[in-house]
């Protein structure tokens, strides 16, 4: 099975959206995999941001439970891809050893919506959805075998 973990740059907006996004959509494809999500920059394990849980619970998610936190080493001992929502995420984790096919930037890339208004964290979970549903097309394409 897949170990899968979404990062962003605090662990606040995107990468829990993303992986809140995730779970629902994996489970609906019969997707198995393990996956949570964590900071690649500063991270103060404080909350969520009010507006990310905003615009998911107008998708029927709930992310209010989420609470930020950093990468730690176990995370990089155990994981298989690493979605992360920047391709200077991607070029972070190169420099301290993790393989770049393990890598996938999601969408390209997803601004971050960090101190915007809904409108612009609307967009960023937009973005996000259909973003997740090219990620689970890869998945299934790639990895069968494991997933």
């Amino acid at each position: 099975m897949l170990h899968i973990l979404f990062i962003c740059t605090g662990n606040t907006c995107r990468s829990p959206m993303a992986k809140a996004i995730y779970a629902r959509r994996s489970e609906e494809l019969g997707i198995r995999s393990i996956f949570s999500s964590a900071a690649l920059g500063f991270c103060d394990n404080s909350n969520v941001s009010p507006h990310a849980v905003t615009v998911c619970n107008e998708i029927d998610i709930d992310i209010s439970f989420h609470r930020p936190r950093n990468i730690r080493e176990h995370d990089i001992d155990i994981t298989d891809i690493y979605v992360v929502m920047t391709q200077d995420h991607a070029l972070t984790l190169m420099t301290i050893g993790v393989p770049q096919k393990k890598i996938y930037v999601l969408g390209g890339g997803i601004p971050d919506p960090f101190g915007s208004d809904l409108v612009a964290y609307r967009r960023c979970r937009r973005s996000i959805e259909k973003s997740i549903d090219e990620f689970c097309e890869m998945l299934k394409r790639d990895y069968g075998d494991r997933i």
